[in-house]
């Protein structure tokens, strides 16, 4: 650990008010007991008021309750920084061994009724990672070391579309997480405009020497929700889809990320949306069929027609 690192977490063993051996600070941070004097030397001459007493129950203390730095974190503060480790660690995130490094030091900055208070909140809370998620972390970390150095990077991408990998230049602005998925917002050199890539499809990936600009003021997470949801320039073309049911679905359709932005008006029997006549004949019968007989549509028939076209389809396709 470096110096600053154990000064400051001598430091933070002082703040808590209690009185504290060199002995205990050297167990607590696996240290030399004489490098531990010469920390608290150190500390004292920054002007830091460390009192120290002598004798069979001296130690250190801090003079008049120290006024904490800024950077010394309160339980709250500390307990919301390691609930966020741990969603970050569901969801993939490409520096995991920094954050463990960061939150190794929150606990070990702690005084014992923290630590207590810490743990308990600690354990209250569990997130569950996905089975099977495939690790991003190389890929990821040259994808942002392109972001914040404006670098180019080479990759071999294998688009849902296509069906041999090809290889790309583009220029990375952004890395978003977005419904499980990591994806990142570059200007594409092969298609000439700023595109989505689904990180996960990203095969192989290498650095290169080509610099470019960002754009100013550009938001990678505008960018992609702008492409997910387009506006539709003409509101006359759009029409309602009425669905009834049983509350929790209509909640769960609410909460849908495309249809939760298309609701008109809801009532505790039914929700009316509204959407393109396309949309509702090509996407929206595929995501209610999940829902089976807790919702029904009410309008449009043509949409019933639809509902039942699919299913039968499904059973042509199972019964070949």
């Amino acid at each position: 650990m470096a110096k600053i690192d154990n000064m400051m977490a001598i430091l933070w063993m002082l703040n808590s008010g209690r009185k504290i051996t060199a002995k205990q600070i050297s167990e607590k941070l696996e240290m030399n007991i004489r490098t531990v004097y010469r920390y608290i030397d150190a500390l004292s001459a920054s002007g830091v008021p460390i009192i120290s007493d002598t004798g069979h129950n001296g130690g250190y203390t801090l003079l008049n309750h120290f006024i904490e730095s800024p950077l010394l974190f309160d339980v709250d503060e500390q307990t919301a920084l390691l609930h966020a480790a741990a969603f970050a660690k569901e969801a993939g995130y490409f520096s995991g061994e920094a954050l463990n490094r960061a939150t190794s030091k929150l606990t070990m900055y702690s005084n014992q009724e923290q630590e207590k208070m810490i743990k308990q909140h600690v354990e209250g809370l569990e997130v569950i990672s996905p089975i099977g998620q495939s690790s991003m972390e190389p890929i990821l970390k040259t994808l942002e070391q392109g972001i914040v150095n404006e670098l180019s990077v080479e990759m071999e991408y294998h688009s849902g579309r296509e069906e041999e990998p090809k290889r790309r230049i583009v220029d990375p602005y952004g890395i978003i997480y977005w419904n499980n998925n990591w994806y990142v917002i570059a200007f594409c050199h092969l298609r000439h405009e700023i595109r989505s890539f689904r990180v996960g499809r990203i095969i192989n990936i290498i650095q290169t020497e080509l610099t470019f600009n960002r754009p100013t003021s550009f938001s990678a997470g505008e960018f992609f929700m702008k492409n997910q949801l387009p506006e539709v320039e003409d509101k006359q073309r759009l029409m309602p889809l009425v669905v009834g049911g049983k509350t929790s679905a209509l909640d769960n359709l609410c909460q849908h990320w495309f249809l939760g932005h298309h609701v008109k008006e809801r009532t505790s029997k039914e929700v009316t949306f509204l959407l393109e006549e396309e949309a509702i004949h090509t996407y929206v019968p595929y995501l209610l069929l999940p829902y089976g007989k807790s919702i029904q549509v009410i309008q449009p028939a043509s949409l019933k027609q639809k509902l039942i076209d699919v299913l039968y389809e499904l059973i042509d396709y199972y019964q070949a």
